[in-house]
């Protein structure tokens, strides 16, 4: 069975026979050393250090100055106050740098003569007003934070927060419902009067009548009467003749070429 350390083991707890029997000269230094000691069948094992003897008492001894309760029913000890010794406030430099500005010095010398001219130090309530007498604080304040609020195990064993959940969607649903409904009375469709007012129809422009052979057609070309391709016979290749000073019949230009 296994258990805390024991203390160390002394040549007279070692029996014949037992793992730890020493032949020779035996020391007692050698029961203490745990790389030489070895373990004993069904004993926890041993420390192996020197400990104080069993009427040794472990802690720190305080000693009572107190008196304990008789001193307390007889007298009551109470602390006396202590007195703070008087503290040397800080220069002022902000008052006497003003102070000697309206008297008029503007140098680093003349600054340090009027410091020690005019010694001004900061008041004590304007440098240890917290430290003379803290702010008041009302006696029903609490410190800290505050501690979270516990769960509500009632609520979330009957789903309460889904019921009130799905309530909430319900009721968006029929808002929304509502208020379609309400848009699609409110409004009204068109017909096709409504959008023919809206939109008319642009009026068809009104064209006069003129001779079909006046009238241009898309992607026809008419000929030049001013130019005029002829077929040359010994080259076989075109020729254009444009003389639009003297636009003479297409028979006398011809006759003309071949003379």
């Amino acid at each position: 069975m296994a258990g805390p350390p024991r203390r160390p083991l002394s040549l007279a707890e070692v029996a014949a026979g037992s793992e730890n029997e020493r032949l020779g000269v035996a020391r007692d230094s050698m029961l203490r050393n745990p790389r030489i000691l070895k373990a004993e069948l069904g004993k926890p094992l041993r420390n192996c250090y020197t400990l104080p003897g069993l009427d040794f008492s472990y802690g720190l001894y305080i000693e009572r100055t107190d008196g304990g309760v008789p001193e307390a029913i007889g007298h009551w000890n109470t602390i006396k106050p202590r007195t703070n010794p008087t503290q040397n406030m800080p220069r002022d430099f902000i008052t006497m740098n003003r102070g000697a500005l309206k008297a008029g010095y503007t140098t680093a010398r003349q600054f340090n003569l009027y410091y020690k001219a005019k010694d001004v130090r900061r008041k004590d309530d304007e440098y240890s007003r917290f430290k003379r007498s803290p702010p008041h604080v009302s006696p029903d304040r609490t410190y800290g934070i505050p501690a979270r609020p516990s769960t509500p195990l009632f609520d979330l064993l009957q789903h309460k927060y889904r019921e009130l959940w799905m309530q909430q969607q319900r009721a968006l649903t029929a808002a929304l419902r509502l208020e379609k409904t309400k848009s699609q009375k409110d409004k009204v469709r068109d017909t096709r009067t409504t959008l023919l007012r809206k939109n008319p129809v642009p009026p068809k422009e009104e064209s006069f009548w003129h001779l079909p052979h006046l009238e241009k057609k898309g992607g026809e070309r008419r000929p030049n009467p001013f130019i005029k391709q002829l077929q040359d016979e010994t080259t076989g290749k075109s020729r254009s003749v444009c003389n639009p000073d003297n636009p003479t019949r297409p028979s006398e230009r011809s006759s003309a070429w071949t003379e």
